[in-house]
C-alpha cells in the first residue's frame, strides 16, 4: 500500500479556470517547501509544460485510453515517487470522456486514483445558481467525491458573499475565492495555450503570478487536508525497464487489448522482432554499444511525453536532443530520430531556411519516427516551403480543428509497426496532408470524420493516414509509449550506424 496525498482539480466545463488554479496551486505548494508531483488528465502536451515550471518536475499525463486503464495508477505512482503531494489537473468537464461515455474522463481518473475532487466553478454572471451547479456535480456520481469548490472570476466581496451563502446548504466547502485578475494571462494560439518552452522567461513570470494569486485566494491548509484524506493505493509504481522489455505491466497485449501492439507482427510473434527480454545492453546495430536516439526539440517541437525518453533509455539507448530551427547537424552518432509534435507551421520559414539540417534528415539512413508536427517536417513541403522530403506529400494549414481519440490498424511494416497491429492514439492539429503514397494506418473508429489527409488523387482513401516504409513511420497519430511499451524497444533495436545512408 502506498500513501500519497493527492487531489484532482476539475471543473464543470472547459474555460472555467482549471489550469489557472491547478498550476497556481502546484507552484504555491512548492513555494511552501513541498515536493509536488504534477499530472494532467488526457493527452494534452501544453498544460504539463506549465506544470513542470510550477513544480520543477516533469509534467505527466494520465490517460486510460492511451495508456490502458490498468496503467493509470502505476504511472501516477511512478511520477509521484519521492513527492509529498500530487495535484492532478482535469480535462474538459468533470464527466466528459471519450465520445458519449465517461471513459477517460476526469471523473474516471479520479475514481481510479481514489482522489478527492476540487471543483473550479466560474462564478461570473451567476450567484445562487452556483449552488445548483455544485450540488449537481457533487451528487451525479456517488463514486466521485467532490471535496471542495474554488469559485473563480468573482467580481466583488458582495458577489463572494452571495455565492458562499448559496453554497452553505450544499455540503461542499468553499476552499478558495479567486477574483478576476487581468494581470494573470497566458497567451493562446490555434491549438490552445502557447507552450511554456516558447515563452521562457515570460512563462516563468506567469507561473509566479499564478502561485501568488492562488496563495492569497485559496485555503492551502484546507486543500492539503483534503489531499491527505485520500486512501492508500494498492499498486506498484510503473517500471520503464520492465515495460520496455515486456515484463510485468509492460507485457505486450494481444489484439484489441489496451495500447495495441497485438496481432501477427507483435514482438516475439510471427513476423515480429523475436527480441529476448534479457540484458538490455545487447540492442541496436552493435551488441554492447548503446545506440543514440536523437529527439527533436526547440520551439517548433515542444510536444512529448516524459515516459518516452525513460522507455528509450530503459531499452538501452542514449537519448540526445537537437533543434531543427538552430542546429545545422544531427547529433554525432545518431542512429535513430524521433520528431514529435509542436508548431512547425508557425516556424515554417525558419525550418525551411535551415537547409543543412534538412539535407541531413533527408539523407539519414536510420529509422525515423514522426508524429503530427514531425510528419509535416518530413513532407516535401509545408505551406509551399521546402521541408525534408522524406514523406511524399504536401502539408498545409487549414481553419478546421481535428481533435480526438483514434483507434488505428497498421497497414505497413515500419520501424514501429507491423501490418495488422492495432494502436490507440489521438489527433490534435489544424493542418492537412495530401499524400502521394499509400497510408500507414487505417482508422478503425467509425465516428472519426475523414479529411485529415488524402492519398493519391482518391478522396475515398481518406479513412487512413500517414506514410510508412522500412525506415520511416510518420502520421498524425500521437501515441503514448507507456500504452504501447514495445515501441521503444523496437525502435532502439532497429537503430543503425550513422554511416549507413539510403
Amino acid at each position: 500500500m502506498v500513501r500519497i496525498p493527492r487531489l484532482v482539480v476539475a471543473a464543470p466545463s472547459s474555460g472555467s479556470g482549471k489550469t489557472t488554479v491547478a498550476t497556481g496551486l502546484m507552484a504555491a505548494l512548492r513555494a511552501r517547501g513541498l515536493r509536488v508531483s504534477p499530472h494532467k488528465v488526457g493527452p494534452d502536451y501544453i498544460d504539463p509544460g506549465y506544470h513542470a515550471l510550477a513544480t520543477g518536475r516533469p509534467g505527466r499525463n494520465l490517460d486510460p485510453w492511451l495508456q490502458g486503464e490498468e496503467r493509470v495508477v502505476p504511472l501516477f505512482l511512478h511520477g509521484a515517487a519521492g513527492c509529498e503531494v500530487a495535484v492532478v489537473e482535469g480535462v474538459m468537464g468533470l464527466f466528459d470522456g471519450r465520445g458519449d461515455t465517461e471513459f477517460a474522463s476526469t471523473a474516471h481518473v479520479a475514481r481510479l486514483l481514489g482522489a478527492p475532487v476540487v471543483l473550479v466553478v466560474d462564478a461570473s454572471r451567476q450567484s445562487r445558481s452556483v449552488a445548483a451547479v455544485v450540488h449537481g456535480f457533487a451528487t451525479f456520481d456517488p463514486r466521485v467525491r467532490v471535496g471542495g469548490v474554488v469559485l473563480n472570476r468573482v467580481g466583488s466581496d458582495r458577489h463572494a458573499e452571495l455565492c458562499r451563502s448559496a453554497l452553505a446548504g450544499v455540503g461542499v466547502p468553499v476552499l478558495g475565492v479567486v477574483r478576476r485578475d487581468d494581470a494573470v494571462f497566458t497567451p493562446s494560439r490555434h491549438l490552445g495555450l502557447v507552450p511554456a518552452a516558447e515563452r521562457q522567461g515570460e512563462a516563468v513570470d506567469a507561473v509566479e503570478r499564478l502561485a501568488a494569486l492562488v496563495a492569497r485566494s485559496c485555503d492551502l491548509d484546507a486543500l492539503l487536508r483534503l489531499a491527505r484524506s485520500a486512501p492508500p493505493l494498492d499498486a506498484f509504481p510503473w517500471d520503464p525497464v520492465a515495460a520496455a522489455w515486456g515484463r510485468g505491466d509492460g507485457q505486450v497485449s494481444g489484439p484489441g487489448g489496451p495500447g495495441g501492439l497485438g496481432g501477427p507482427g507483435a514482438l516475439g510473434g510471427p513476423g515480429g522482432l523475436g527480441v529476448s527480454t534479457g540484458f538490455p545492453g545487447r540492442v541496436g546495430a552493435v551488441a554492447g554499444v548503446r545506440p543514440v536516439v536523437a529527439v527533436a526539440g526547440g520551439a517548433a517541437f515542444t510536444f512529448g511525453y516524459a515516459e518516452h525518453v525513460e522507455l528509450l533509455r530503459a531499452a538501452g539507448a542514449d537519448v540526445v536532443t537537437f533543434d531543427p530551427l538552430r542546429d545545422e547537424r544531427l547529433p554525432d552518432g545518431a542512429g535513430a530520430l524521433v520528431i514529435g509534435g509542436g508548431f512547425p507551421e508557425v516556424y515554417a520559414a525558419e525550418l525551411a531556411a535551415n537547409e543543412p539540417l534538412r539535407a541531413q534528415v533527408a539523407a539519414f539512413g536510420g529509422p525515423i519516427v514522426a508524429e503530427c508536427a514531425g510528419l509535416l517536417y518530413l513532407c516535401d513541403e509545408l505551406d509551399g516551403r521546402r521541408m525534408c522530403g522524406r514523406v511524399p506529400g504536401r502539408a498545409s494549414m487549414t481553419s478546421r480543428l481535428t481533435l480526438g481519440y483514434r483507434e488505428a490498424v497498421a497497414l505497413a511494416r515500419t520501424p514501429l509497426t507491423r501490418p495488422g497491429e492495432r494502436f490507440r492514439g489521438h489527433e490534435f492539429h489544424r493542418t492537412t496532408v495530401e499524400y502521394a503514397g499509400p497510408p500507414l494506418f487505417r482508422w478503425e473508429d467509425r465516428s472519426r470524420r475523414s479529411g485529415t489527409g488524402t492519398h493519391g488523387r482518391s478522396t475515398g482513401q481518406s479513412g487512413g493516414d500517414g506514410y510508412g516504409d522500412a525506415l520511416v513511420a510518420a502520421s498524425y497519430l500521437h501515441l503514448h509509449w507507456a500504452g504501447t511499451p514495445g515501441t521503444a524497444q523496437r525502435l532502439v533495436s532497429s537503430s543503425r550506424s550513422p554511416s549507413v545512408l539510403r
